[in-house]
């Protein structure tokens, strides 16, 4: 019995000691934005954008970036705000699975850390992004979310790959409705 009590006493000691002495480096959340086009970069503080898109107010800076890309406010601010409601442990199960990791692995090419040398660390990014920010929005994602969730403090956009990207889903989408919607009048057409 004594050695018993002996054990859980040392055992209480470790559990309290590791508290001080094993405490992991905290987690740090993306604080900027960096938007590279070409051979351009803006960087957008990810605060700033978290204010726009509850108040419709932009910082400088962000007003130039809205400014160039001709964008529309409602539509940024929609975009920013919108919720996708995935249960985490499905979230979790996607973002391990290989069709997961093939995602991963092609959206680490628009979406990146400032030193992704090796596309592994992108894939690592944005999946703990990813989980974190449903964790954060208890069940729900949305940019803000994921940007604020992103493990290192800066977030590099490539909108060069994101353009490659769009255009090709515009082509596939192209390719689907050419195929499902009556293809011998788009022949006529043509």
């Amino acid at each position: 019995m004594k050695l018993t009590n002996l054990l859980a006493f040392k055992f209480s000691i470790l559990l309290f000691l590791s508290q001080f002495f094993l405490k992991g480096a905290e987690v740090q959340s993306a604080e900027k934005i960096k938007i590279i086009y070409s051979i351009f970069s803006r960087t957008i503080e990810v605060n700033s954008l978290k204010e726009y898109a509850k108040t419709s107010k932009a910082d400088k800076q962000l007003r130039r970036i809205l400014k160039v890309t001709n964008s529309n406010d409602q539509e940024i601010i929609y975009i920013l705000n919108r919720n996708f409601d995935i249960p985490i442990t499905i979230a979790s199960k996607l973002m391990y699975s290989e069709i997961g990791d093939v995602i991963l692995t092609r959206l680490s090419q628009i979406i990146h850390t400032p030193n992704s040398k090796n596309k592994r660390t992108g894939v690592l990014a944005l999946r703990a992004s990813v989980i974190k920010g449903i964790e954060k929005g208890k069940g729900k994602i949305n940019l803000i979310n994921f940007f604020e969730s992103y493990p290192t403090k800066t977030v590099i956009l490539n909108v060069n790959a994101l353009s490659k990207v769009i255009n090709k889903v515009e082509s596939i989408s192209e390719l689907l409705e050419f195929f499902t919607d009556s293809p011998l009048e788009k022949i006529k057409e043509s």
